[in-house]
């Protein structure tokens, strides 16, 4: 009788107590599990999402340089053609100056070609002290 007490005491209590409870372990169990790949697939997803994020970034670097060596050169040209410009300018101006000169000096040179007479007469007499 104690047997049987015993028995059906364990059939009942497999039933109300320990299935439940296993049942309930199981399901924890599952969704552990289950959270644990959500981890592991949002944390493959991070990686691969920063590794393309550092290589968008490298690559808008390695762009940025090219782009930047470009403009430099594009500047440089610019700047030669400028200071080519400006010494074309200066040349021009230096021969304008130049020929102006030379006929100012020119002109100069035939006026006192004109006076030397004058001078030369002027240079005598107080040399001499007399009208010459």
């Amino acid at each position: 009788m104690q047997i049987a007490n015993f028995l059906c005491l364990i059939w009942v209590l497999n039933i109300v107590l320990y299935r439940p409870i296993r049942n309930m372990l199981l399901e924890r169990k599952g969704k552990v599990s289950g959270l644990e790949n959500d981890v592991n697939f949002f944390s493959e997803s991070v990686k691969e999402k920063d590794a393309a994020f550092y290589e968008g970034i490298k690559t808008a670097r390695v762009n940025g340089l090219k782009q930047k060596g470009a403009m430099i050169q594009e500047a440089e040209n610019e700047e030669k053609k400028v200071i080519a410009r400006i010494n074309e300018k200066a040349q021009a101006d230096i021969a304008d100056v130049r020929s102006k000169i030379a006929k100012d000096a020119e002109a100069v040179k035939e006026q006192l070609l004109k006076q030397v007479d004058t001078f030369a007469n002027e240079i005598g007499e107080k040399i001499l002290g007399r009208a010459v």
